[in-house]
């Protein structure tokens, strides 16, 4: 903790002078207070905007209400605004302290929410858009926004892949969309497009790397806003096939300048261990499966060396931010620094973040205003392997966990002198096929990222209701990996051949975007509103990477730092560029604030895909109904907003596919030589396919927004039907061809769900009492394959089957254990006290044939529910999500119910078969034996989890400190599941959309407790 002062000492001092400076300027001669209450029950009203008519002055209500203003004019307006009531002006004359009653808008819907490219007032919204303030998001401490947003926006499933510091997330919106493609949406950030993939693969979807998200600061989030249907996607056109998340910053104010600082520090803990054997147990297992006697006295050794315990810790995470915002009628600006540091709940893992953000925001004159947001950031990600890809033999060696867990607790972790103790130098090389997990915690595998997101605007008034704005938005990244496996952790018999791997690999991208908005909007006799938006877009990505592979160091005092020391060195290098121009239209009318209609088209060309089909073109529509703004409905007081909402239309998704799949490729083959030199061979690696084209998603919608009573009950729901065709799909080809396989739109699938949310203020006087939930039903189905094709395997566990989800698992049947006497049947590679499978077509051997669909890792539903409770200055929220009827297949189980010898096991595998104990269930000890995949290890992965409990205090303050809370918080205090393994919410592969709900080893997920404290000045 010490070593990180510093850098929080440093913002401090760095900060405190602008908030001096900043009370100097804003200092006045005339102080108003008052307080401010809401009229329909004289409840106070909190966080009310309050500022001086045609000035810089301005305050906010506190917890009470109340409010003080300082003013140089003698006779100031004063201006009340707050969202879901009507603004208020009020000329103070000589007051100094008055009270303001402000009534409820009886629209309640002119909250303006976030769309693409503009914004619109909530209740004229026609599409699918689902909004999360920032209060929600900063609910529950997190690294990464998609983590805050989880079980909080119906039709969207969020997965933590893996729980490492900044680890790898995925967001479905309404389901799987692609097959080989991805199916994240799209995310812009204040105007700026960004990918949650990876730049390079780890071949596992990105889960051994840092989410790219996990680069921005949530606390700097004004708002999220998530588009899921085709009218409210069509306008990002080939990016908006996976739905589009729209996210923006906090921004200044006219009015005080504000300082705020908000941190807090914590402890997390793994969660879950697995049981293993001890000592004594796995003595006299390895005695059985080796018959002798490996260890003569097995009850003499006792517990032995506990390894989860030597790799798991209790691991500090905190967070500190200071943000200034303020500004006058002509600018506003908003600042933040952010320092985030996460230590891993296994050792030598974590992420640390440095980050700053500038909002500035500037009128030059009634015709032009310029601005700019600016975030950039610094990032250190360290990662220990885990998520291993291999079962059996290669989960033990490959990734930490299941090192630790089939650690022999026999062995001795260090040597006298501190060093880690290979296994190998142990037991006269007994154990040199297992590894100490202790070494591989020693692997340096560090990632350090720079990155600059900007948007800069310039916006034109021409005349009244038309607007030109440019917008210029480049996205700057460079990040250096280093990695380097030492010596010291291997065996010594392994060290004639050469020790020490080094990797030093520099990664480049900048995506440079310009956008020509223009924008019309009038009232035409009071009943019609007119918006139309035309957009010019141009988008071009640069990647550069350059890697240096080295092994066989003569010691590991340089680590990867002296590459010219090895023995073996390698280099490569490439480079990847692609373009994107678009045109894009929409128009929004409405008639009298009853009818809606919204006309969305948009056409992409893109250097990606194939010569006859560059160009795709995206329309959408929908419509509303505002039912309670009929006249029919003015007498029925209860509904407060009625509206009826329909969608259709097209989007795509380019992001399915490589800057060059289409064309014909070649690629380095090895060395030849010629005249006795050496030289490079260069061979073709890609077919071309001129008729590659986008992924297009057809999608339909049906909704309904209800409130009633005053807007204190809300509820709304959406029934879609979204049906994907040309999905991009990996078609083997004859050898014959020259080539093993081409990409080509060989495939289709649908999406069709049901979406339900529901908010309530229950209580709202002295005692305020909220709640919110929402479940979503999403059915997937594949509907066809390239040539006809019905089934295809994607592993050894896993198929895609027409008229069936993606996802589906595919084994034998376990049928038991072979008892003695039990006829063995041809095929099964099995033996006495070994696995059984079902002969299912009765045919007296086990094939192929005898595999069934055991299991659908999409879930029958998902579900997510907070409330928020608050009495005088004391606050609880508590937030809960859950996943039912999805299924996981725990391939721990299959390596770790295996006993083939020199790994420990699960400690119920003390009841294995024996002649003497003829166990139904677990396998006898056999050296290098195999079990069958089956339905087994398929696991129910259902699960409910209190993902947050916050209570927090707001301390009373005067003068100089506007307010103080404090609070205390735990995240993922428990989770509700049947599941065996460390954690249900898992998935070994990523962001893969085939190879989904797989559990081999994945980091696991951690419990925290914090204490945080937010101070406004």
């Amino acid at each position: 903790m010490s070593k990180y002062v510093p850098v929080t000492r440093w913002l401090m001092l760095g900060i405190f002078p602008i908030l001096l400076c900043s009370l100097r300027a804003f200092s006045q001669s005339h102080v108003i207070k008052g307080k401010v209450l809401a009229a329909e029950n004289g409840s106070p009203l909190v966080g009310v905007s309050i500022r001086v008519q045609q000035g810089t002055e301005g305050a906010v209500s506190n917890l009470d209400g109340s409010f003080s203003l300082s003013s140089t004019k003698a006779h100031p307006v004063l201006v009340f605004s707050f969202t879901g009531y009507l603004s208020k002006t009020v000329p103070i004359g000589n007051q100094q302290s008055l009270v303001v009653a402000l009534e409820v808008d009886p629209k309640a819907l002119g909250e303006v929410v976030v769309v693409g490219y503009g914004t619109q007032k909530k209740g004229d919204v026609a599409g699918a858009i689902t909004s999360v303030k920032s209060a929600d998001i900063r609910q529950t401490p997190v690294a990464n926004v998609v983590q805050g947003i989880q079980g909080r926006v119906p039709g969207v499933q969020i997965t933590q892949n893996s729980a490492a510091p900044g680890g790898s997330v995925s967001m479905r919106i309404r389901g799987v969309n692609s097959i080989n493609g991805t199916s994240e949406p799209l995310y812009v950030v204040d105007g700026v497009q960004l990918s949650n993939t990876p730049l390079s693969g780890d071949g596992q979807g990105g889960i051994t790397q840092l989410s790219p998200l996990s680069t921005i600061n949530p606390d700097d989030i004004e708002s999220v806003a998530v588009l899921k249907d085709a009218s409210a996607t069509a306008i990002y056109g080939a990016r908006g096939a996976n739905g589009v998340v729209l996210i923006s910053t906090k921004r200044g104010q006219s009015g005080k300048a504000i300082v705020t600082y908000s941190g807090y520090y914590g402890d997390q803990d793994a969660t879950r261990r697995m049981h293993m054997m001890n000592a004594t147990e796995f003595a006299q297992l390895e005695n059985d499966i080796y018959h002798t006697s490996v260890y003569p006295n097995p009850d003499t050794l006792g517990e032995g060396v506990n390894w989860q315990d030597m790799i798991f810790r209790n691991a500090p995470i905190e967070n500190h931010q200071i943000s200034v915002s303020g500004g006058n009628d002509k600018t506003q600006f908003a600042m933040s620094g952010n320092y985030f540091k996460q230590d891993g709940v296994i050792i030598n893992s974590d992420y640390t973040r440095y980050a700053f953000r500038l909002n500035l925001d500037h009128r030059v004159s009634n015709l032009l205003k310029v601005g700019t947001s600016l975030y950039t950031n610094y990032s250190v990600n360290s990662t220990v392997p885990t998520a291993s890809t291999s079962i059996d033999a290669g989960a033990v060696t490959q990734s930490i966990l299941g090192a630790a867990m089939g650690a022999p607790p026999t062995l001795k972790p260090y040597k006298a002198d501190g060093t880690v103790w290979p296994f190998g130098d142990q037991m006269d090389g007994r154990y040199r096929e297992v590894v100490n997990p202790l070494g591989l915690a020693q692997i340096l595998n560090r990632e350090k990222t720079a990155q600059t997101l900007a948007n800069i605007y310039a916006e034109f008034t021409f005349f009244k209701g038309f607007t030109y704005r440019a917008n210029f938005d480049p996205v700057i990244s460079s990040t250096l990996r280093d990695y380097y496996s030492p010596r010291s952790i291997m065996n010594s018999a392994d060290l004639i051949a050469g020790g020490g791997t080094a990797v030093k690999s520099n990664t480049y991208n900048v995506s440079l975007l310009h956008e020509s908005i223009l924008t019309y909007q009038t009232t035409i006799k009071k009943d019609h509103s007119l918006k139309v938006t035309g957009v010019f877009a141009t988008q071009s990505g640069n990647v550069n990477n350059n890697t240096i592979n080295a092994s066989n160091f003569p010691n590991d005092a340089t680590e990867n730092e002296a590459l010219q020391l090895a023995v073996n060195r390698t280099v490569s290098s490439w480079r990847s560029k692609d373009r994107l121009d678009s045109y894009m239209g929409r128009i929004n009318y409405g008639y009298k604030n009853r009818y809606l209609v919204d006309l969305i088209t948009r056409v992409d060309g893109a250097s990606k895909f194939g010569e006859n089909n560059k160009y795709g073109f995206f329309p959408a529509g929908a419509v509303g109904w505002r039912v309670s703004e009929e006249p029919f409905m003015a007498n029925i007081r209860a509904i407060s907003n009625l509206k009826l909402r329909a969608s259709y239309g097209l989007t795509g998704n380019a992001g399915a596919i490589g800057a060059y799949q289409s064309l014909a490729t070649v690629g380095a083959t090895g060395n030849y030589f010629f005249n006795h030199v050496s030289s490079s061979g260069i061979a073709p690696t890609g077919i071309p396919n001129a008729d590659l084209r986008w992924e297009k998603s057809l999608q339909a919608d049906i909704g309904i927004d209800l409130s009633l009573f005053n807007s204190r009950l809300n509820f709304t729901a959406d029934v879609y039907n979204k049906k994907t065709k040309d999905l991009l799909f990996v078609q083997q080809l004859p050898l014959s061809s020259g080539y093993s396989a081409i990409t080509g739109n060989f495939a289709s699938m649908q999406n069709r769900g049901v979406e339900l949310g529901l908010d309530a203020t229950i209580l709202d006087s002295k005692v305020k009492w909220s709640v919110a939930a929402n479940v979503t039903v999403n059915r997937n189905k594949l509907l066809s394959l390239a040539g006809g094709v019905q089934e295809y395997t994607v592993s050894n566990y896993s198929i895609l089957k027409v008229g069936q989800p993606l996802g589906l698992f595919k084994t034998y049947i376990f049928d038991g254990i072979y008892q003695t006497g039990e006829d063995i049947l041809a095929g099964s590679g099995s033996r006495t006290g070994g696995v059984k499978v079902k002969d299912l077509n009765n045919d007296k051997q086990i094939t192929a044939d005898d595999q069934r669909v055991i299991g659908n890792a999409n879930p029958s539903f998902i579900y997510g529910f907070s409330t928020n409770v608050s009495y005088k200055r004391f606050d609880f929220s508590a937030f809960l999500s859950g996943v039912q009827g999805n299924k996981v297949y725990n391939l721990i189980r299959y390596t770790f119910e295996n006993p083939l010898g020199n790994r420990n096991m699960y400690q119920a595998l003390v009841n294995r078969w024996s002649p003497t104990n003829p166990s139904n269930e677990y396998v006898s000890g056999f050296q290098g034996g195999r079990i069958p995949l089956t339905d087994r290890f398929m696991e129910d992965g259902s699960y409910l989890r209190c993902k947050n409990l916050t209570l927090g205090y707001h301390v009373p303050f005067k003068k100089v400190i506007s307010s103080a809370r404090i609070y205390a918080s735990v995240n993922n205090l428990f989770t509700i599941t049947k599941y065996s393994g460390f954690d249900p919410e898992v998935n070994t592969f990523g962001n893969s959309n085939t190879l989904i709900g797989v559990d081999n080893l994945v980091y696991p997920l951690a419990k925290s407790y914090l204490l945080g404290v937010q101070v406004s000045f």
